[in-house]
């Protein structure tokens, strides 16, 4: 038996005073007499826990953005495009100029049923993450197995940046050979420019380090040719590789969802020529700042080169957020600066390109350059140098 039920029983049949009632249960005169008036207008009902629910929800979103979401959401998983909360919450803004939180999304989704609870997943804090600074900084490789409509096996070869994840190269073959990495490597190169170094498996394509008796193969002479770096994970342990791996999953879960199979070879180059543009050019990534385009954060920053050696300068990359009159903060030789970069990008994710006093603004979504400017190290304040407030009337002559 409740405890209001107990009160209310003391005061209605024992006729036992509210000042008694309360001493002797421990509550408030001024809780029994709104319980009282429940009971006198609900009966028994007054009993019943109430729901906590505020009676108004201002920031709730609109039953249309929703409906939205759970479209956005059955659109992109039927193109075998990754449509978690981030995605969607993305394609919201960008597509739909709609702003909601990606924990706004995955209640609504949870919700609709669209959500299968995975507690056995392995938690994203207990692998090492790395990525390289720069584009071209470091290139990683690697094939997967595809069947053609009668299936007949084929192998996709790709060539991935690191950085900005761009999808450099992805060619269909009858079968991946040392030739036919060389070939699709100096393509890239030719399109993209030459790294500075490869993340690769340990396949005999890529390098003869693990068993091989013939000196060298073809992509390892063209990479001590160039100067490039050669970097190759652990055997049987493709994690070191897991943007390539990753990049493969999502490829070939869109490629099984479209409606016609390729029946050729040729059939079969132009679906990954088709997914790597909507991958590169349209679906965004959660690594990038901003969860920017692979070809936005590729053309954010400089590329690599073999051998960069910048001697003598001070380079860092920092990402940070513009405050709400468009001002962003750099700390040089000790002293906090504020460098202006418009109101219109209040609020903005930023990449700062620092070598020295030379600063780069970007922003991290759309790669737009807000502000380029040579740092005054004796002013607190680095203006834009457009004029502010309201303008001035012009003289009357």
């Amino acid at each position: 038996m409740s405890k209001a039920r107990l009160v209310i029983t003391a005061i209605t049949v024992e006729k036992r005073p509210v000042s008694e009632a309360a001493r002797s249960y421990g509550v408030a005169r001024s809780w029994i007499c709104t319980l009282l008036a429940r009971y006198e207008a609900e009966g028994e009902a007054a009993f019943e826990p109430r729901s906590r629910r505020p009676k108004t929800s201002p920031s709730a979103i609109s039953d249309e953005a929703a409906d939205l979401i759970i479209r956005l959401r059955k659109d992109l998983a039927g193109q075998g495009l990754d449509a978690g909360p981030q995605t969607v919450a993305w394609h919201l803004e960008h597509h739909h100029q709609v702003k909601v939180s990606a924990a706004t999304v995955s209640r609504h989704l949870s919700r609709a049923g669209l959500v299968t609870p995975n507690p056995a997943k392995r938690p994203k804090s207990s692998c090492i993450r790395f990525e390289a600074d720069m584009p071209s900084e470091c290139r990683q490789s690697g094939f997967t197995h595809y069947p053609l409509a009668a299936g007949t096996g084929t192998e996709i070869l790709a060539w991935l940046d690191d950085h900005s994840r761009y999808a450099l190269s992805v060619t269909a073959r009858a079968r991946v050979t040392g030739p036919a990495v060389l070939q699709a490597f100096r393509s890239a190169s030719e399109q993209h420019g030459i790294p500075a170094s490869t993340l690769t498996g340990n396949g005999m394509v890529f390098t003869t380090r693990s068993g091989g008796k013939g000196g060298r193969n073809a992509l390892e002479h063209e990479l001590r040719r160039l100067g490039i770096t050669q970097k190759n994970g652990k055997p049987s342990h493709p994690q070191t590789q897991g943007k390539a791996e990753r990049f493969q999953q999502t490829m070939k879960n869109w490629l099984r969802a479209q409606p016609h199979q390729a029946a050729t070879l040729s059939q079969l180059q132009q679906m990954p020529d088709t997914f790597t543009a909507v991958c590169n050019q349209q679906r965004p990534h959660r690594s990038p700042p901003g969860r920017a385009t692979p070809a936005t954060a590729c053309a954010a920053r400089p590329k690599a080169s073999p051998g960069d050696r910048t001697a003598g300068t001070h380079d860092r990359v920092r990402t940070d957020r513009t405050d709400a009159t468009g001002l962003v903060t750099l700390r040089h030789n000790g002293r906090l600066h504020h460098i202006g970069a418009g109101p219109a990008h209040a609020g903005t994710r930023v990449l700062l390109l620092v070598q020295d006093l030379h600063i780069r603004v970007i922003n991290a979504g759309t790669g737009e350059l807000p502000r380029e400017l040579t740092l005054d190290p004796t002013s607190n304040y680095q203006p834009t140098g457009r004029p502010s407030g309201w303008p001035k009337k012009t003289p009357r002559t």
